[in-house]
């Protein structure tokens, strides 16, 4: 990006998320990031409920984050592929968020996630106002930072410490500790949808997979399986119990014993 084409606007009044544009004209460079990022919500949806009852939060995915009003507007913004902010409205005013807009919010990301679809120079790029580590660092500052190159089936995650961000450290799983959220962030190996391929997915403190609504839903499916098959076992098990002391009372009556006059 030329920043010596970049223009600062001086508004008397910055404009909101209803006055900025929501695209910059781009798409999405693969068909993995769609579905990648629906993963990463699916799966964590649950634990937000848990941790906002009151619905006080909002996902974003390829939307704008507003930093800086310059012109072209679209120049001030980054879109993270996947971002998370705790203890905001869904929506405002009513209508759904075009996009993130810094100077009319109190609160930054929590985590911003960057799907590299290059060599990843991008995504770790420090050029000072143009540089995407480099705005998130500097302005945007979401707690955490991770960087996920599917074709190297790894992800790196930065921690915002001492107004900077240090490079995280797996843990024995090989996965990244997101304390905020009681979670960890890793790389699955598996199909999703119709791609198997090293997917970007969350597990809780003790290395459990978050699954995904299916992914439950066939969870409960094979526990109530289980739970029939269970009780059709105990079904046959009495009937077998049955079975066998009827036929004991009817050799004790051949013997001329009554079963019911034991003592």
């Amino acid at each position: 990006m030329n920043t010596q084409n970049l223009v600062e606007k001086p508004y008397i009044e910055f404009p909101d998320h209803t006055q900025l544009p929501e695209s910059d004209g781009t798409f999405v460079k693969n068909f993995q990031e769609h579905p990648q990022g629906i993963l990463l919500t699916d799966s964590i949806t649950p634990v937000l409920q848990n941790i906002h009852p009151d619905g006080q939060y909002c996902i974003g995915q390829d939307s704008g984050i507003y930093w800086r009003m310059v012109d072209p507007p679209e120049a001030g913004a980054e879109a993270p592929d996947w971002f998370y902010v705790g203890n905001v409205p869904p929506t405002l005013g009513g209508a759904i968020r075009r996009s993130y807009v810094l100077w009319r919010e109190s609160i930054p990301p929590l985590i911003a996630i960057e799907f590299v679809s290059g060599n990843g120079s991008e995504e770790r790029d420090k050029t000072p106002w143009q540089g995407k580590f480099w705005v998130y660092e500097t302005v945007i500052r979401p707690a955490f930072y991770a960087i996920y190159e599917v074709k190297l089936a790894r992800v790196e995650v930065y921690h915002f410490i001492e107004n900077r961000y240090q490079l995280a450290t797996p843990n024995q799983r090989g996965h990244y500790p997101i304390e905020p959220l009681g979670v960890e962030l890793g790389i699955w190996q598996g199909q999703y949808q119709n791609l198997d391929l090293p997917w970007l997915r969350w597990w809780d403190r003790e290395g459990n997979l978050l699954p995904t609504g299916n992914e439950r839903a066939a969870q409960e499916q094979l526990r109530a399986d289980k739970a029939e098959l269970q009780l059709q076992q105990e079904k046959e098990n009495l009937k077998q119990e049955k079975e066998r002391s009827q036929k004991l009372e009817d050799r004790l009556r051949e013997l001329g014993i009554d079963p019911n006059n034991l003592s």
